[in-house]
Formats: structure tokens, sequence, C-alpha cells
């Protein structure tokens, strides 16, 4: 049975565009849902492919990706090929590819 925080969230995770990106804690807040940010983890783990979500767009709130291998190297590849770049150190620049941007 799905529940409106859990629809919330869905439908806020799939209004992330192509090149830009959002943080597990923005989608919370989104949704309607502030201090949420690890059910959206929770829902993402769970459900990003039964319901076919943009996951690889949600990243933390630092810009960087928190999967460890070898999912971040997936995640990196799907964001580098909808044209985001990453700094030296990892992180993608939320000025100039975060939603609010």
């Amino acid at each position: 049975m799905k529940t409106q925080i859990f629809e919330s969230i869905v439908e806020t995770i799939r209004a992330v565009p192509p090149g830009k990106v959002a943080s597990y804690g923005q989608i919370a807040r989104w949704a309607g849902y502030p201090g949420h940010s690890r059910q959206v983890a929770r829902i993402l783990h769970s459900s990003s492919q039964k319901y076919d979500l943009p996951w690889h767009r949600i990243i933390n709130s630092q810009g960087k990706i928190s999967l460890p291998e070898p999912g971040y190297s997936r995640q990196r590849m799907l964001l580098q090929e909808e044209g985001i770049s990453f700094s030296e150190t990892g992180k993608v620049c939320l000025k100039d590819y975060g939603m609010e941007s």
C-alpha cells in the first residue's frame, strides 16, 4: 500500500529534469516532508527500478554522490551523460546544476 509520503516523494523525484540534480533533503522538503531525507533514500533504494525513477539525479547536500562502488561510478556516468560535470574532488556544482539554479 502506497502512502501519501511515498507518493509525494516519488512525484517530486520524477520532477527533477535531465541535467539537474537535487539533494535528498530538498526532495523531502519540496514533497512537503522536511527532515525526511532518509525516507527519500529508502524510497530511492527500494523503488527506483519499479517506478522508473531518475535516481541518479539525487545527490547529497554537499554535491557528492553518496553511493559506494559500483553504484558511485554508474551514477556519475549517468549524470555526465546528461551534461553534469564534476570538480576534481568529485562534487557537482549545485549553483550550476541544482534545481534552484
